[in-house]
This record gives C-alpha cells, structure tokens and sequence, in this order.
C-alpha cells in the first residue's frame, strides 16, 4: 500500500506540474521556435557572408595579379624609353649631352640613362657634366650596382 500510495502522489505532483505549467509550455515553446528560427537566419547569414568572404578573396588575388601585371608592363616601358634616350645621347657629341645632363632635374633619370649606355660613351658624357649632378648619378649607379633593377 506504500508504493501504491507513493506513486499517487507522484502521478498527482505531475499532473499538477503539467497542469500548472501549460501556459509557462506554450511561451517556453513559442520562444525555443523563436530561437531555432533565429538560429537558421544566422546561419544562412553566415553561409552568406562566407561565400562573399570567398569571393572578395578571388577578386583581391585577381587585382594583386593585374596589378602585378601592370606593375611589370611600367617598368618594361620605362626601361624601354631609358634606352631609346641612351642611343640618342650616345649620337651626341659628349659635350652637348653632357650639358644636357647637367641640366637635367632628375638625378635618377640620368643615371638610368647612362646605366643602359656604352661605357666609353657614358665616361665621356660624365667628363663634360656637372660635378654636383655626377656625384649624384654615381651614387644612384653604384645603388644599381648593388641592386639590379
């Protein structure tokens, strides 16, 4: 009669939980419906936001490549149009190129000029150019030296 009893009292302290917590139930499962939705929009959003985090990354090694690519076409054009001026100064008499050297603004520009000359040609330039700019041009060149382009 003991279990019998006990179990009564069980049965009935659950049936008066269920019974009390019906209402508490329905909130409790309108918020966890609430919840899983939320958790599927997140979700989503973060697939999302993968797939544009993927492809933001394609398009930057893109550009890094175009940007590579024009990067190296500059340089070819600039040491292209580097020799073409030293044929043309090589042609001069070395104390007109010389003068023009002197008078040049950028120090860089002659020593790039000279680095793609005739060594003979380019000496006898730098005897008839400025002291100041040759000093210049020397140590750029001696940086070239060191550093091929």
């Amino acid at each position: 009669m003991k279990k019998l009893f006990k179990t009564q009292i069980i049965t009935i302290g659950t049936l008066l939980t269920i019974s009390f917590s019906h209402p508490q139930e329905k909130e409790i499962k309108s918020e966890i419906e609430k919840l899983i939705k939320l958790r599927e929009e997140l979700k989503t959003t973060y697939e999302n936001n993968q797939a544009l985090l993927e492809k933001i990354k394609k398009e930057k090694e893109e550009l890094e490549k175009l940007k590579k690519q024009l990067e190296d076409q500059q340089k070819k054009i600039a040491e292209e149009r580097y020799k073409k001026l030293a044929k043309i100064f090589e042609k001069m008499d070395p104390e007109l190129a010389g003068e023009k050297f002197s008078k040049m603004e950028s120090a860089e520009d002659a020593a790039y000029i000279l680095y793609n000359m005739n060594e003979k040609k380019a000496a006898a330039i730098l005897n008839n150019t400025d002291p100041v700019m040759v000093n210049k041009i020397v140590r750029i060149l001696s940086g070239l030296k060191k550093n091929p382009q």
